[in-house]
């Protein structure tokens, strides 16, 4: 099992990796490795973890504006792919076939064998997060209900390269908690593999459910205002314990509240203050499990003035209380 990246002129090998096959180790022990450094103007690191049937990659990179570098596989794989910040675009040689990702998007892809180009562009470089599952692992958790995912099974029965759907699909905020629980990991050994295991699977459950559920339809807001959009995204996201109205948050980014409501639920799938407040409760919940941070504070890291409030939000949201948490935690 192979992936190399070149340049497209062939004339420089940038990254070549063999893998063992289904990813199993001679111990069946997890393997994490990590590279840095800077090859053709790309600047970064990457790290990945691989254990029985699934590979973790995440990537963080800075380029000039535009880069494209030649890709190469020769196994079967199905990838969970997340794209953080940037784009991207693959094309496939064989079949003929483009895939497209914008920041804050996720999708499924099913390869056997790869051979084809990559290009990656924006601003504040790359960030992504990939997910290889072997083939047989995936189908035993693949619904067997709606045309998508039958059609998707039958394109890997057939060995044929494709999306699970031709339009990637929007990372939500309890998909970004569970990826930033995966990055910042902090078990070891026999823990670690399981946590990550469980975790994979708990990410994969997401994906599956949201494709499930959501009826895609063709989108009508404009690259610009999608830029807008996503810039709304970056501030709360940044500011969660900040209050605000729709109007100024479109006053902010050069657009008016009718077009931000509209294009935030076409993009997101959710109001903008329904996705503040996923964020706001996935970080509350990341602080009580993972800092050592006290309840009130908590609650104001994220807005709330009165930590009752706080309370009553967490527990409608989780089904428990705050102190219940880390009182579950320390035990």
């Amino acid at each position: 099992m192979k992936v190399k990246l070149h340049t497209q002129d062939l004339q420089e090998l940038v990254f070549e990796k063999n893998y063992p096959r289904n990813y199993l180790t001679e111990d069946g022990n997890l393997i994490e490795q990590e590279y840095s450094g800077e090859v053709m103007g790309i600047h970064g690191h990457y790290r990945e973890v691989f254990m029985e049937n699934i590979r973790i990659g995440y990537g963080d990179m800075i380029f000039r504006p535009q880069v494209e570098l030649g890709f190469e596989s020769d196994f079967e794989t199905v990838e969970m792919h997340f794209l953080l910040s940037g784009a991207s675009t693959t094309f496939s040689q064989e079949p003929p076939q483009e895939f497209r990702f914008e920041a804050n998007q996720h999708n499924i892809i099913y390869a056997n064998g790869f051979r084809g180009k990559v290009n990656f562009w924006g601003n504040k470089g790359l960030k992504f997060l990939e997910i290889n599952l072997v083939p047989s692992f995936f189908i035993k958790y693949l619904p067997d209900q709606g045309n998508q995912f039958y059609q998707f099974l039958k394109n890997i029965n057939n060995q044929q390269t494709s999306y699970i759907n031709a339009q990637s699909y929007s990372i939500t905020p309890p998909m970004h908690f569970i990826i930033r629980e995966i990055l910042h990991c902090s078990h070891e050994g026999i823990f670690k593999k399981m946590f990550l295991e469980a975790k994979v699977m708990e990410l994969l459950m997401l994906q599956l459910e949201q494709i499930s559920k959501t009826s895609h339809t063709t989108r009508s807001i404009s690259s610009s205002n999608r830029e807008k959009i996503y810039a709304v995204k970056d501030i709360i996201s940044k500011n969660l314990e900040s209050h605000t109205t729709l109007n100024n948050l479109a006053r902010q980014v050069g657009t008016n509240e009718f077009t931000l409501k509209k294009g935030f639920k076409e993009i997101f799938g959710t109001t903008v203050f329904g996705y503040w407040n996923e964020l706001k409760m996935e970080r509350a919940k990341h602080m009580l499990l993972h800092e050592d941070i006290p309840i009130n504070m908590v609650s104001e890291k994220i807005g709330y003035k009165n930590p009752q409030h706080f309370t009553t939000a967490f527990k409608r949201k989780y089904g428990v209380v705050p102190s219940e948490l880390k009182k579950n935690k320390a035990g």
